[in-house]
């Protein structure tokens, strides 16, 4: 688990938490974040050599040699899915729909969109919020029985629970995080967290 602190994620991360933040400056927050987490969590891209001809002769220059494919948990993964495109704009975008059962607060799968080659790629899997870890899980599960080896999952906010279920049923996934509360409440949400990201994102509360 990597987690990026950087001064500008932290100062933004007051902002994102912030209850009276209204829908467009949280959105434009969580694109924000997602760049600057983004750019740490793409690191190890390999590249490979490429000769380009510049105004005043041939450059040996690197490019990705890695296709990728960014994979948000509908719904409010959505809201880092332009984040990403900003940093890797040729990436391919599939999408997996989870909500969290009321009563029980497991995972229920009801979309899963993929690209046909996506065992090809790298996929960078993104939600704002890792709170019981259950639809990541789940996410990353339908993921592999596609064929994917190359997981990384990307997130804003996670709690340590969220964190420790996650790597301990996929300790072959880099997870990438911005802050780490410690606890969650009956309803399991992270506190003292940042609310429903959904909801915030999209002004549906």
């Amino acid at each position: 688990m990597t987690l990026v602190d950087h001064p500008l994620v932290q100062y933004k991360m007051s902002r994102l938490r912030d209850k009276d933040t209204e829908m467009k400056e949280f959105r434009e927050l969580i694109e924000e974040l997602t760049v600057l987490i983004g750019y740490e969590a793409t690191r190890d891209l390999p590249l490979m050599e490429k000769f380009v001809e510049t105004p005043i002769a041939v450059a040996r220059t690197m490019v990705l040699a890695d296709k990728v494919c960014i994979v948000p948990i509908l719904r409010a993964g959505l809201g880092m899915v332009d984040g990403f495109l900003r940093l890797l704009p040729v990436a391919k975008v599939g999408h997996i729909g989870m909500y969290r059962d009321p009563v029980t607060h497991e995972p229920v799968s009801y979309y899963c969109k993929l690209p046909v080659d996506v065992m090809e790629h790298k996929v960078m899997v993104v939600d704002p919020m890792l709170a019981t870890g259950g639809s990541a899980v789940a996410a990353i599960d339908e993921i592999k029985d596609r064929g994917c080896k190359d997981i990384t999952f990307v997130c804003i906010l996670g709690s340590r629970e969220g964190i420790r279920t996650l790597s301990k049923r996929h300790p072959d996934v880099k997870i990438f995080v911005a802050c780490i509360d410690d606890t969650l409440n009956d309803q399991k949400y992270i506190v003292p967290g940042l609310g429903d990201a959904g909801d915030r994102l999209f002004g549906t509360k």
